[in-house]
């Protein structure tokens, strides 16, 4: 797979699984942070940062809708790379619909960001990123960070009062965000990228293990961490809203479809229609970057039609306890 070895532009540098055919993601090499202190490097401000995404990506899709719930999009900027992903990586083509150009370095392919960030950079240069246009850098490039700090650190400029991480249940969701990660996040690519047949066995039936125990979890409850939406729904839902047009083919994760199961299935639904958070699901973006950019798992990169899930159906979940914050109920009917 290709990436930066010392600031330069290589094809050939780095495996995705490890001598055991296992799927091995490497580590993200920006973690600083935007906090509300006085001391801190990165101040919250409204116009300073600019967020690289793509579409497709589940992990980028965290950050956006964070982004959503939370009412920063007049605080916090954005681009949008094409949804191929090439030999040269992340690519900016605004030519293409949903697509943008680099709006902050006018940049031709994401790699050139990284490079202004650390001209010796080594490492995969992935989505997403949150770039601190005041000092020029990468802020984070770890979506699980990006999404803290845009919930956490930009309350005084949000426009939407909404907390995804709320005092109470705190704990909790730092627990189902782990817990979720390995098996379901990061387990449909340690099922699709497996090389060896044991790997994929062990990685499946992890996936699907972990599927069928939060389908029981939602049977009395509406959200993962009970009755409030929370980040852990958002880390949950990227990926499910993913799995039935993409994962359950072209990873291999049939066992069951997300519209087979009796919990998860009107639970997506329920998260889909929170909010505007139906506004940041691009499909077609998905299904081309899946589809076109891993020609070992699909060599003739056919993007497919179906199945085309109803979104939109009633979840008939509101006699569950709990409800989505007032200022999304309000956003849902506009």
């Amino acid at each position: 797979m290709n990436m930066l070895i010392d600031g330069e532009w290589r094809t050939d540098a780095y495996r995705t699984t490890n001598e055991d055919g296992e799927f091995e993601r490497q580590t993200t090499a920006f973690r600083d942070w935007v906090q509300d202190e006085p001391d801190a490097r990165f101040q919250p401000e409204a116009d300073r940062y600019h967020l690289y995404v793509c579409r497709a990506c589940p992990w980028a899709h965290r950050t956006l809708v964070t982004r959503k719930l939370k009412g920063l999009e007049d605080v916090i900027s954005v681009d949008y790379v094409d949804p191929y992903r090439g030999e040269d990586g992340w690519q900016f083509t605004p030519e293409k619909d949903g697509c943008t150009p680099d709006t902050v370095s006018e940049a031709d392919y994401l790699r050139e960001i990284y490079v202004q960030a650390d001209p010796e950079m080594t490492g995969r240069v992935t989505v997403p990123v949150l770039w601190d246009k005041q000092e020029g850098t990468i802020v984070n490039n770890e979506s699980e960070e990006i999404m803290r700090m845009l919930d956490t650190a930009f309350d005084d400029v949000a426009e939407n009062d909404v907390d995804l991480y709320p005092e109470g249940y705190q704990e909790e969701v730092d627990r189902i965000i782990d817990a979720i990660y390995e098996p379901i996040n990061n387990g449909v690519y340690r099922t699709g990228f497996a090389d060896a047949q044991e790997a994929y066995d062990e990685a499946v039936e992890e996936l699907f293990d972990a599927l069928d125990h939060w389908d029981s979890v939602l049977a009395d409850q509406r959200y993962l961490a009970g009755d409030r939406l929370t980040e852990a729904d958002i880390a949950m839902f990227t990926t499910l809203v993913r799995f039935d047009e993409v994962y359950h083919t072209h990873f291999m994760c049939n066992h069951t479809l997300i519209r087979e199961y009796d919990n998860l299935w009107p639970y997506l639904r329920d998260v889909y229609q929170t909010g505007n958070i139906a506004e940041t699901v691009n499909m077609d973006h998905i299904k081309e970057h899946y589809y076109t950019t891993h020609p070992d798992v699909s060599p003739k990169r056919i993007v497919p039609k179906g199945p085309d899930p109803d979104f939109e159906a009633d979840p008939g979940r509101d006699d569950l306890p709990g409800e989505p914050p007032a200022d999304l109920r309000a956003e849902a009917t506009q």
